[in-house]
């Protein structure tokens, strides 16, 4: 035979190899433009022709501009075929989420950012849709209508929201992912990320937004999903393959294995025992403490294997007071918190936002935690956090006594009679309960023993029956407020308003955006104006009745005022103040 067909059967096995590997790592949008791009075509036949389908159900979400009781910019306008598309401009019927730009980061309730963030999160909000049927994703189109350029993030599921049994496994695969970037046009646009190939039916998919670089707020109307129903083959017809693909330095992917190992990361047993420790262990131990600070959480993991020195570093509580979770959110689990617990025992600030969904974390998991590590808790974050329960909040009060600071923004599952065992805690300073379902008795008590609250948000809290009522507490017991989110309070009047002027003269942000009952007529901007001269932002969205007399008296009484939204005022707009 000749010695060529053996030279030709290795140099198929090697561009087979190639063409796998790339297409295992084609996840970031340089695939779009690049002409090294792998065709990924494949092979199919009558019996596996591609699905196409809309968004059956919005199964969660972060946060919308729009209202509980309203279709109205709220994410369910995600569900079905597109209500706008291919028009576009400003429409009700699309989704909006809550924030653009830069600027919520620089008002006074802006919380100060976890360190050890790693540079390759940079998500925001998120929406999650379900889809009919399960298909092996081809592409994921999204539909943008206005200021597009916001998802940055597409994953999917391999759980079946509409399984009647719990799955066995879930596993979450990035579909696509990009930094923010800028898009200079503000029209309807289609958007078709190259996505890359996963190796389990999904019919959940995720997007994630950043809109720090918008100049207004991303509308979208639908998302398309296209699959086969059988695992496509993958085809060898592609272009030239760069060498340069083949390096071995997918980021995201050890990041997900660090998490997902992060018992055998840790595990001094998995230590060789290696020569010396070169020169480090010359260092003092406070210096090598502080060059580790820097690391983000699967870097310590890494380092933790290299010699015992550093593994001893690695695991020491002083690296884990300010405890940033929420970028693993896809890999968390009990077993992670379980294997993290004995390094968390001095951790003053703990993010498990978007985490433990789906089974990840249980309530049994979550209060063994937080019995070894509550006692020095002084800031949790724990928006969307599903797996929260009336339990979950008895156990944070118990376990966390100088907690000062506490987020359960759109934790729409929990329960209303959970939220009283938040006025245990008597030194909060910081409570947000954002799309929650907390009630006016609970909010009442809490209002009443927490009276150092410094930042409250009570934006879209529909079961609030008189928020009269609940002004007055505030102005009666939280002298200390400086900020206050009511935006989508549905029945607060001038009476409200005029107890908190009168009872909080520290505001330095107010948001009433989209409160309807109130009404300029009365006075009460005028009076707001008047009374809070140390006001930074407000918010009177969608308020017709504000006139040119609040205006000047804005003008005249609030000269710190840099941020204020008009928006829905005849020939008016939001904008921001300089000084």
């Amino acid at each position: 035979m000749s010695p060529v067909f053996p030279m030709l059967t290795v140099l198929t096995m090697f561009y087979y190899m190639c063409l796998r590997r790339r297409a295992r790592t084609a996840t970031r949008g340089e695939i779009m433009n690049s002409h090294r791009t792998v065709e990924s075509n494949s092979r199919t036949s009558p019996l596996n022709a591609e699905v196409v389908q809309y968004a059956k159900e919005v199964v969660d979400f972060s946060s919308h501009y729009g209202s509980e009781n309203s279709m109205s910019y709220t994410m369910w306008n995600l569900a079905g075929v597109p209500n706008v598309f291919p028009s576009s401009g400003d429409f009700t019927q699309t989704a909006v989420f809550r924030t653009y730009g830069t600027w919520w980061d620089q008002c006074p309730s802006a919380p100060v950012p976890f360190k050890r963030t790693p540079a390759n999160f940079q998500s925001q909000d998120y929406v999650e849709l379900a889809f009919e049927q399960q298909v092996y994703p081809t592409a994921v189109h999204v539909l943008e209508t206005y200021h597009p350029g916001a998802v940055i993030r597409i994953l999917a599921c391999s759980a079946n929201p509409y399984s009647p049994g719990p799955p066995a496994e879930v596993r979450w695969e990035t579909l696509w992912s990009e930094k923010p970037t800028k898009v200079n046009a503000s029209q309807a646009r289609q958007f078709k990320p190259c996505i890359k190939q996963i190796n389990f039916p999904t019919n959940l998919i995720r997007l994630e937004i950043n809109s720090s670089l918008l100049d207004y707020y991303t509308e979208l109307d639908a998302v398309v999903l296209h699959g086969m129903k059988d695992k496509p083959m993958l085809s060898l017809k592609t272009s030239l393959i760069d060498m340069n693909d083949l390096e071995d330095d997918d980021y995201e992917e050890k990041d997900d294995c660090e998490i997902d190992n992060l018992n055998k990361k840790f595990s001094s047993t998995a230590l060789r025992e290696g020569p010396s420790n070169g020169y480090f262990d010359r260092l003092p131990y406070e210096l090598i403490q502080l060059i580790l600070n820097h690391l983000t959480l699967p870097d310590l993991c890494r380092l933790a294997q290299t010699c015992k020195l550093l593994n001893q570093h690695c695991c020491d509580p002083l690296q884990y007071i300010h405890l940033n979770l929420q970028p693993y959110w896809a890999k968390l689990n009990d077993t992670s918190l379980e294997f993290l617990q004995a390094r968390c025992t001095l951790v003053q600030w703990l993010n498990l936002s978007w985490t433990g969904n789906r089974g990840f974390i249980s309530v049994a998991g979550f209060s063994r935690f937080l019995k070894v590590c509550g006692s020095e808790l002084v800031r949790l974050e724990l928006s969307c956090s599903h797996f929260l329960n009336e339990t979950c909040l008895e156990i944070i009060s118990e376990m966390c006594p100088n907690l000062q600071d506490l987020n359960l923004s759109s934790c729409d599952k929990l329960p209303p009679q959970a939220f009283s065992h938040i006025a245990k805690l008597c030194g909060l300073k910081r409570l947000v309960l954002y799309r929650t379902k907390v009630e006016q008795t609970a909010l009442l008590s809490i209002l009443n023993f927490c009276s150092d609250l410094q930042h409250l948000s009570l934006g879209s809290c529909v079961m609030i029956e008189d928020y009269d009522v609940t002004a007055s507490m505030i102005g009666a017991k939280c002298k200390k407020l400086r900020t206050l989110d009511l935006w989508r309070c549905k029945n607060i009047t001038e009476s409200g308003i005029a107890e908190l002027a009168s009872g909080c003269p520290l505001l330095e942000e107010l948001d009433l955006g989209w409160c309807p009952t109130l009404q300029s007529s009365t006075g009460c901007f005028a009076r707001l104006a008047r009374q809070l001269p140390n006001l930074q932002k407000l918010f009177l969205t969608a308020n017709r009745s504000v006139c040119d007399t609040d205006i000047e008296e804005l003008a005249c009484n609030c000269t710190r005022l840099r941020q204020l939204d008009i928006l829905g005022k005849v020939q008016s707009v939001s904008f921001v103040l300089k000084p």
